[in-house]
């Protein structure tokens, strides 16, 4: 060590300078060893058995002289504070019980199970459940995952409108967003799923797309969409972005699902040549098959909206014939709907044929659809009275068996059709058999049902004499919070009551219970414990 110190005084300043932490490092030792020593250690345990004797003496003075000065405080307490303290909290726990309430009936949740569940469950660490996901599905499904497919799921409505072509006109007039936080979520959760891969960061462009869809803000999206567009000019992807958000009408929307129609064709002849070559490419040629029907299928309902409706319709018959596992798309309601433009019944009857199957999931589409047909055959000519005197014909019960089907998987449809109830903006994703696939569905359809006469007044006698209310199953219960605070209120209202009506016997039973069991030094008895 010495040898090394005079080395290090010898040496540069930089030498001397690092002998700082060595030196720091022998002291710790220093000080390490010598707290070792024997007599150290007796030192630190007599040190902690005085403190442990200190805290062991004085904690039960303390705690005998805090229970006696609640004791004199409590015994000099008079029936009105015992009054008032019963009116406080029955007020207070009365207020909460109408908020709760309140909070039910607006939101159907309880507004402290919702605090807690999203404040204090993370606390102690329990793990929030996640909202069903949305039925998204790609060029790998097949009919047999078809038929697996529950019906009460939520699936993304075939006819949904533009965003920016048609949500975005809503906005601007009525200044109020179209479309919820959930549904825009679900929507950016199925867009990475059709339109990503595996294989994006081996391309600049889907890089930036991949990106562009998990962005909230739309122009952000779009800003992105044209970065994309920047490094690759034949980038599908950031095409369907721009159609679907920054064109204002259907005709640019148009144009924009066109030119991503030619990109879209490009890249698919490419994926098709080599997708055997590894997992990867399979998984690409998924990705840029899912681009390819999205952009043909709302190409087709731009012609749909634009008017030209044998376009459509013809557009969307290829379409099925070229990609047949394809149905869970559902692109044959959107066929159904056109051929109801067109009036083309006999093709609508062979379209159902085909997919009113028991076997298939079904939909309000198709449900009443097969209803309207059958309504169409006997609505003219059907009258309640005559019906009640002379009985119903043999096609007038097929069309109240039908309407009945179709009624019995979503009740909420009628009110809507025979305009009960008016008509909003259809979301993006429906739930099966609940109010927003009726929304979906009489937005679209209603026009249909009208151009039949006497079609809307078969359903009013059936729909009517049939099911007088609409089926709110599952039931929404009472939460148990609501109960807890009725409960509560209660309970203080009737101390409150009985304070004032027995005064000095709700103040000895107040005394009792809350020096009920607990020692205290009474100084008449010596300072000796007693038990009040």
């Amino acid at each position: 060590a010495v040898m090394a110190e005079g080395s290090g005084s010898a040496g540069s300043g930089s030498a001397g300078s690092a002998r700082g932490p060595p030196s720091a490092f022998r002291r710790w030792e220093q000080l390490r060893r010598r707290a070792a020593t024997p007599w150290a250690r007796g030192l630190l345990a007599v040190a902690a058995g005085l403190g442990l004797l200190y805290a062991v003496l004085r904690v039960p003075v303390r705690l005998r002289d805090g229970l006696a000065a609640v004791t004199v405080f409590l015994s000099t307490l008079t029936p009105k504070f015992y009054f008032a303290l019963t009116v406080t909290s029955s007020f207070i726990s009365g207020l909460i019980f109408v908020f709760e309430w309140w909070h039910f009936r607006k939101y159907g949740t309880s507004f402290i199970e919702q605090v807690s569940v999203s404040h204090l469950r993370p606390l102690i660490g329990g793990a929030e459940s996640s909202p069903p996901a949305p039925a998204a599905f790609s060029a790998g499904d097949n009919e047999s995952s078809r038929q697996n497919m529950p019906e009460c799921k939520v699936w993304r409505n075939p006819l949904n409108l533009f965003r920016g072509a048609e949500y975005s006109r809503y906005m601007w007039v009525t200044g109020k967003e179209p479309l919820t936080y959930y549904d825009m979520n679900l929507s950016a959760q199925d867009h990475q799923t059709f339109f990503t891969c595996d294989t994006d960061a081996l391309r600049p462009s889907d890089t930036v797309m991949q990106k562009a869809w998990r962005e909230r803000n739309p122009q952000a999206r779009i800003k992105a969409a044209y970065q994309a567009l920047e490094l690759n000019n034949d980038c599908a992807t950031a095409y369907v972005l721009l159609a679907e958000e920054e064109a204002t009408t259907i005709v640019d929307a148009e144009k924009y699902f066109k030119q991503a129609l030619k990109a879209g064709e490009m890249i698919y002849r490419k994926s098709q040549n080599c997708h055997s070559q590894s997992p990867q490419h399979e998984a690409q040629l998924r990705r840029d098959t899912n681009v390819l029907v999205y952009v043909k299928r709302r190409l087709a309902m731009c012609a749909r909206k634009l008017g030209r409706i044998r376009e459509a319709v013809k557009m969307m018959r290829d379409l099925m014939k070229e990609f047949p596992l394809l149905s869970m798309l559902n692109i044959h309601e959107n066929l159904l709907e056109a051929l109801l433009e067109l009036q083309a019944y006999a093709d609508v009857q062979a379209v159902l044929a085909k997919y009113d199957d028991i076997s298939l999931p079904k939909s309000a589409a198709i449900c009443y659809t097969a209803a309207l047909l059958k309504a169409r055959a006997v609505s003219e000519r059907f009258s309640p009275e005559t019906a009640s005197k002379r009985g119903l014909s043999t096609a007038e019960i097929n069309a109240v068996e039908a309407i009945h089907r179709a009624v019995e998987f979503n009740p909420h449809v009628p009110k809507y059709l025979l305009e009960m109830k008016s008509l909003v903006l259809p979301p993006e994703h429906i739930l099966k058999r609940g109010d927003s696939e009726a929304v979906a569905y009489a937005f679209f359809h209603l026009q249909h049902w009208k151009r039949i006469e006497g079609a809307l007044n078969l359903l009013h006698c059936t729909w009517e004499g049939t099911f007088h209310e609409v089926s709110v199953y599952p039931q929404k219960e009472l939460p148990f919070f609501i109960h807890f605070t009725a409960g509560l209120c209660s309970f203080s209202a009737m101390l409150a009551l009985l304070t004032h009506q027995f005064p000095e016997l709700m103040v000895v039973f107040a005394k009792a219970v809350s020096t009920l069991g607990c020692p205290v030094t009474c100084p008449s008895m010596g300072g000796k414990p007693s038990r009040v």
